[in-house]
């Protein structure tokens, strides 16, 4: 065959094409070919599935095909989790999770999938900072004074979390420890609505709840609020301290929002998920949606700097559940 300068170029992007991997090649062309599916381990209206929703709407703007978020819930986040470690890895389903993933491990002895190898990280979409609040009748204004008056009785005291291996039961865990190795009760309830009437009424002493649901009960002075736990003050409460400039540090705590992919998904969709995400997430509209939800947005995270965020979030939380003695209900 005579090889011309035309002939020699298309045998050469013919050998760089990815013929050899199916998969890959259908990525780079027809991606997406079919709705992608967005799985939520949360129930629908909750704090996760509502960013869920608001960014699989403009996802699907962006997209040829829409994204459709469908909620799996039950087991903590196992099932919904163990649903797309076993989807297709074609680049249509994803998983949209919080510190769940980093906590899972470590609180299930046995689980139907790896939390990191079974998963391919895509996008870290954001953070929520959270707020220490105590009853409005204990003497106590600042977060050293909580503390002096956790270590003159150790054991005394209550506080409220929103349910057993919960980002703020974790949390709270962590500040025991960071604040001096603190003994006080762990009351869990199904959620902060549950939660807020007993920490209202002094039946528990204390509760750290994410900022946008302790806000308003902060605001309007039915409960006192010590420090935010996020690196910086948040606008929404710019005189609030920070656990740090309260006298903790180092303490810093989040939920977070992440979106996965099955281990194995085409390298191509996932960047290309990476960056329509990052889009999104840089949308004023969607900045300003999640402001009252007091989510800190990113959207400047890599598949590799999100991969590193939760594996240094794993360290972070593992050797608290365990300490903690933290198990499954």
């Amino acid at each position: 065959m005579h090889l011309n300068r035309r002939n020699l170029m298309g045998l050469g992007a013919a050998l760089a094409a990815p013929a050899l991997v199916p998969g890959l090649a259908r990525a780079q062309g027809n991606w997406p070919n079919q709705p992608i599916r967005l799985v939520v381990p949360f129930s629908a209206g909750g704090p996760t599935d509502i960013p869920a929703r608001l960014i699989a709407d403009e996802l699907s703007k962006l997209l040829p095909q829409r994204v459709i978020v469908e909620n799996r819930t039950g087991a903590g986040t196992v099932v919904g989790a163990d649903a797309v470690a076993k989807a297709p890895k074609d680049g249509h389903t994803f998983l949209y999770t919080t510190i769940a993933q980093a906590a899972i491990r470590a609180i299930y002895p046995t689980l139907p999938f790896d939390p990191v190898k079974d998963f391919t990280p895509v996008a870290l979409a954001g953070t929520i900072p959270m707020l220490m609040m105590v009853n409005k009748d204990v003497p106590v204004n600042s977060l050293q004074e909580l503390i002096a008056l956790l270590k003159k009785d150790p054991g005394k005291y209550d506080y409220a979390s929103t349910g057993n291996g919960a980002a703020l039961h974790l949390a709270s865990e962590l500040f025991l420890k960071q604040a001096g190795g603190l003994k006080v009760n762990h009351v869990p309830y199904r959620g902060s609505a549950a939660a807020m009437p007993d920490l209202l009424n002094g039946t528990v002493t204390m509760m750290l709840d994410v900022a946008n649901s302790a806000l308003p009960f902060v605001q309007r002075g039915e409960v006192k609020g010590l420090a935010i736990s996020s690196a910086q003050r948040i606008p929404q409460l710019p005189d609030m301290p920070t656990f740090q400039e309260a006298g903790v540090p180092g303490y810093e705590a989040y939920t977070w929002h992440m979106v996965l992919a099955p281990a194995g998904t085409p390298e191509p969709v996932v960047t290309r998920m990476n960056a329509l995400i990052n889009q999104v997430m840089a949308m004023d509209t969607v900045k300003a949606r999640l402001a009252d939800l007091t989510m800190q947005t990113r959207s400047d995270t890599t598949p590799e700097t999100t991969r590193k965020w939760l594996t240094d979030e794993i360290a972070k939380w593992e050797p608290i559940i365990k300490e903690a003695g933290i198990k499954a209900d």
